[in-house]
């Protein structure tokens, strides 16, 4: 699979999870997360192959991406096999899998926990679990869920937890989820290799689409756009067609199979640019993303993370802009920068009300390539 040298949380957490010890993990998007867990649970299952693993991811494209993973990882093990349990796809077909007593166990919260109630999955074997954005996981309000998941897992069993943060909500879970976890947190000893040059500008709402279009004409390679609706995911989208860029939408309002149609066609650069709600801001993993535009700044920090997240992947380098259109949003942005917050944010939009008499001030941060 070409893993020649590891990532930084690949370096730390391997060795580790290879003990059998608890692993309480963080780390940025793209650093390599999915086969730091996926090597040593891989490795474990094939000297132990009656055991069985479950990985619980907050989305069905991060769920389908880890199972991708494992699942090349077992390719040559005809004993370990894998099935992917996430809503959109038809239940016949995964209970049809689950009768083949599978080792490798993907899913969302609930999916999972619909085939429990039905009685077609059994944990009795599972002697790993693995909690891949346990952050996003309750944002989307799946702690119901979750709890009523591990409750039917042995309470012998080796469990590796990861988040973007670490914030009192996530340690309560660990102190209830894992026993004596080892705390590995990359994020932090590695912000100094950000690759990811961000900057923003002030935009009026009115005038934001012209902007966009500016912005596009001065940018070369992928680009994912992200705003907050659906209704305006479909918008953006259909303007750009009509401005001649090959651009199409995605968001949860689409079918699962539509929404593998769009991140296929994308992945094989049949079109240039996406334009997304958040349902692509976590596990999106395209190497080729080369820019993020935030035409809707996000509402969190957490959010913000994630999104940039899609690009600089894999060492390369990224851009991330960020549309700014209240001092709500130069207030976020401070925040999350770590800049000084003043008091009052004077609105950018005080002198006029057409764009272009506004000075766009790119804010530019260092970066490595």
């Amino acid at each position: 699979m070409q893993y020649d040298h590891p990532t930084a949380i690949q370096d730390q957490v391997i060795p580790v999870a290879l003990t059998g010890q608890d692993i309480l993990g963080s780390s940025k998007t793209g650093s390599g997360k999915t086969a730091a867990f996926s090597i040593p649970v891989v490795a474990q299952l094939m000297h132990c192959p009656a055991a069985s693993v479950l990985v619980l991811a907050p989305t069905r494209e991060l769920a389908e991406q880890v199972a991708g993973v494992m699942s090349s990882m077992v390719s040559g093990c005809k004993h370990l096999r894998t099935v992917l349990l996430i809503g959109g796809e038809p239940i016949g077909k995964q209970l049809m899998r689950l009768r083949a007593n599978p080792n490798i166990i993907v899913g969302t919260p609930g999916r999972v926990e619909d085939h429990l109630c039905r009685g077609s999955l059994c944990f009795h074997n599972t002697t790993f679990l693995v909690l891949d954005e346990i952050d996003r996981m309750l944002d989307m309000g799946f702690s119901i869920q979750i709890d009523k998941i591990i409750k039917r897992l042995p309470m012998e069993r080796q469990t590796l937890m990861f988040s973007a943060t670490l914030d009192r909500n996530i340690e309560r879970l660990a102190g209830s989820y894992l026993k004596q976890p080892a705390r590995i947190n990359v994020e932090i000893l590695n912000s100094e290799s950000k690759n990811i040059q961000e900057e923003f500008l002030y935009a009026p709402e009115s005038g934001k689409f012209q902007v966009l279009l500016e912005q596009l004409s001065q940018r070369e390679g992928s680009v994912i756009i992200f705003v907050k609706t659906q209704v305006k995911a479909d918008s953006i989208s259909y303007q750009l067609q009509q401005a001649s860029f090959k651009v199409r939408a995605i968001h949860g309002g689409l079918k699962q199979h539509q929404r593998k149609q769009v991140i296929k066609d994308f992945r094989n650069k049949q079109y240039s640019i996406i334009v997304a709600t958040d349902v692509a801001a976590r596990g999106l993993d395209i190497d080729h993303i080369k820019h993020v535009i935030n035409y809707d700044f996000p509402q969190a920090a957490e959010d913000y993370t994630h999104r940039i997240g899609r690009t600089g992947r894999a060492g390369a380098t990224g851009f991330a802009l960020s549309m700014i259109s209240s001092p709500q949003e130069k207030r976020l942005w401070r925040i999350i920068h770590n800049e000084p917050v003043e008091k009052e944010e004077r609105s950018p939009f005080r002198k006029s009300s057409h764009f272009n008499r506004f000075r766009s001030r790119p804010f530019r941060r260092g970066f490595s390539g």
